[in-house]
């Protein structure tokens, strides 16, 4: 892995994000599993102990990346490598170390990382001058192991491992490859451990409508559109609850600026307490724009809500509308008027939502389990 930092992969503790999800996947087919990644000038994740070894090394920018790429490489160690994302410090070193011991890649790719710098239109034009800077000032540019003109390069190379696996149509377009969703461990998230009602008063929330956003909101995450709708519905008990934040920038403080009045913050907690702040929850809203980092993206919040049970609304981008199948609410992406209709909807007969909820559970667990992604990568590892 690339980033093992409190901002990066380790922000949940790393139990819900993916190469933590794979992690688990591989255990239960029996597979020995050690994740390894860098931390750069970032705090180091508090990763729980557990029955994946995690070792987790400092990550620097060019020369003294070199150090850190050797360490890692004596690492590798396994019968097979999985690379998680094209990227120069995870594909790059994997396929370094295939040269000397022709050891298996897989590799995994579950975001577009050029999608962040404008995608195809992405190019590195400079003039001597600034090349200059960017290779030789200590802030340089092209300093930065995971800058995208070394991203550009390695995307060009994910034809030289042995297996690639993807979660979106979107990837499985670009780059080809096995489709292997996210999978939920719907046996931690299990409705049935958990009452809602002390669920909302442990947390606060009694009382409320509660619309639950369990995630980092950016701006292609369509939390805005959520809260206009809350302002066109103006009932003062309805409120979106957004749970952990965002390790990225200030965006939390914009939208608490302008709509704080329909907002609740929960702080990060351990992934392991998720199930429970779920269960507080009416609905979970999943609310994706139609951008390019939306399409390439399985919201993981999708599987929260499936796996608790709870009315999942979310908008018809990507791959969210044959997740959910039939099973949630669907509206357009940009559109309050129609989040603030289905919202009204669900609430005049939330029994109706909550039956049409445990359909989604039952698929969540057929289709977006740990044991679903353990039957696919059985199929990856055979094949090699």
């Amino acid at each position: 892995m690339s980033d093992l930092s409190s901002a990066g992969a380790g922000r949940w503790g790393g139990a819900s994000v993916r190469s933590f999800l794979l992690a688990q996947a591989l255990q239960k087919l029996n597979h020995q599993v050690e994740i390894i990644g860098f931390v750069f000038g970032e705090e180091a994740a508090v990763i729980p102990q557990s029955e994946i070894i995690v070792s987790q090394l400092n990550g620097y920018n060019y020369p003294k990346f070199l150090i850190s790429a050797s360490q890692l490489l004596k690492k590798l160690d396994g019968d097979i490598i999985y690379a998680m994302r094209p990227k120069p410090t995870t594909f790059g070193l994997a396929l370094l170390r295939k040269i000397k011991t022709h050891q298996p890649i897989i590799l995994d790719i579950d975001d577009w990382e050029l999608s962040w710098y404008g995608g195809e239109k992405w190019q590195y034009k400079v003039s001597p001058k600034q090349l200059y800077r960017d290779i030789i000032k200590p802030d340089g540019a092209l300093r930065q192991p995971d800058h995208p003109f070394y991203l550009k390069m390695i995307e060009g190379m994910t034809g030289k491992a042995n297996a690639i696996t993807i979660h979106t149509k979107f990837l499985q377009e670009r780059f080809g490859g096995i489709y292997l969703p996210n999978g939920k461990d719907t046996e931690l998230f299990n409705p049935n451990h958990y009452d809602p009602e002390t669920s909302r008063v442990y947390y606060g929330l009694s009382g409320y409508r509660i619309l639950m956003f369990p995630g980092a909101p950016r701006p292609y995450k369509g939390v805005e559109d959520v809260l206009m709708a809350l302002e066109l519905l103006n009932e003062a008990d309805l409120k979106l609850v957004i749970v952990g934040g965002s390790p990225y920038d200030d965006y939390d403080a914009q939208l608490s600026k302008k709509w704080g009045r329909w907002i609740i913050k929960l702080p990060k907690y351990p992934a392991t307490e998720m199930p429970k702040i779920v269960a507080a929850a009416h609905i979970v809203i999943v609310p994706q724009r139609n951008t390019t980092a939306a399409l390439a993206q399985f919201p993981l919040k999708l599987t929260d809500g499936m796996a608790m049970a709870k009315p999942v609304l979310a908008t018809r981008v990507g791959d969210i509308p044959d997740i959910l199948d039939e099973t949630g609410y669907l509206v357009d992406p940009e559109s309050p008027k129609q989040i603030a209709e289905k919202i009204k909807l669900i609430f005049d007969d939330l029994d109706a939502a909550n039956q049409r909820a445990l359909k989604a559970r039952e698929r969540c667990v057929a289709k977006y389990s740990i044991n679903s992604m353990s039957s696919v990568l059985e199929s990856v590892i055979a094949n090699l």
